[in-house]
């Protein structure tokens, strides 16, 4: 059976199987694109690898947006990591992925052998993935392409918890999304996104780290109309 061959970036937003051929790059002449989990180049073409919706981040990021647990590391990807070992010269670290990842312990802005982080076991970080491929341990970064802090890091108190790898790139979908938007007009709250599926939230009260938690998790299935009434539900009882 042939893969489906559309125009350039005909299939965004909608379903791809394994094999269908997302984008021509003979047809995209001195264009620079970015690839994201769930597509492989073959040749000039851009191949999905796995089923779910094709999505773009403007300018020029691709990638397939499937609602399931597991992780598959990519250049660039932000995600939530737990520490689970250290040492000498790395962290270990937990991403819900087939391998742990690799934190040097010098992934840090102005990182030197005199002011090495100490984290225990069990420690959350927020980092970058600099390094990924299907033969080796993915490797870390707590800072950005200029060697800043940014926000990346060490994420004190609030609370973790694991969603699809679908529900968090719509978290950090661009504009944002409808239960974010809805929560942000009417609480405080602190939130990073992990592309790998886990969600960190912080709130002055741990009552609006409830409603903020359990807004998330119910939003995704549901329409953005939905995300808003199903925010307003939670905040009528909370009142």
């Amino acid at each position: 059976m042939e893969s489906r061959k559309p125009p350039t970036s005909a299939l965004v937003d909608n379903h791809v199987v394994p094999g269908d051929v997302v984008l021509d790059l003979a047809e995209m002449t001195n264009q620079t694109i970015k690839l994201g989990a769930g597509l492989r180049q073959d040749c000039d073409t851009i191949q999905a690898t796995s089923a779910g919706r094709l999505r773009l981040s403007k300018p020029n990021k691709y990638w397939v947006e499937s609602s399931q647990k597991r992780y598959i590391p990519s250049v660039e990807d932000t995600v939530l990591g737990v520490v689970v070992d250290t040492k000498p010269d790395n962290f270990l670290v937990d991403i819900k992925g087939p391998n742990l990842a690799f934190l040097p312990v010098l992934a840090f802005e102005g990182g030197t052998r005199r002011n090495i982080p100490k984290f225990k076991i069990g420690t959350l970080i927020y980092a970058r993935v600099v390094k990924a491929n299907s033969i080796m341990n993915p490797e870390l970064s707590c800072m950005d392409a200029t060697g800043k802090a940014a926000e990346f890091g060490q994420l004190k108190d609030g609370y973790m918890f694991d969603t699809s790898t679908g529900l968090s790139r719509m978290l950090l979908s661009s504009p944002t999304c409808p239960v974010l938007e809805a929560l942000g007009k009417k609480l405080s709250f602190e939130i990073a996104v992990g592309l790998n599926g886990r969600v960190w939230v912080n709130a002055p009260s741990p009552s609006n780290v409830i409603v903020v938690s359990n807004a998330i998790i119910k939003s995704e299935s549901l329409s953005g109309i939905g995300q808003r009434s199903m925010v307003e539900s939670l905040l009528e009882r909370l009142s």
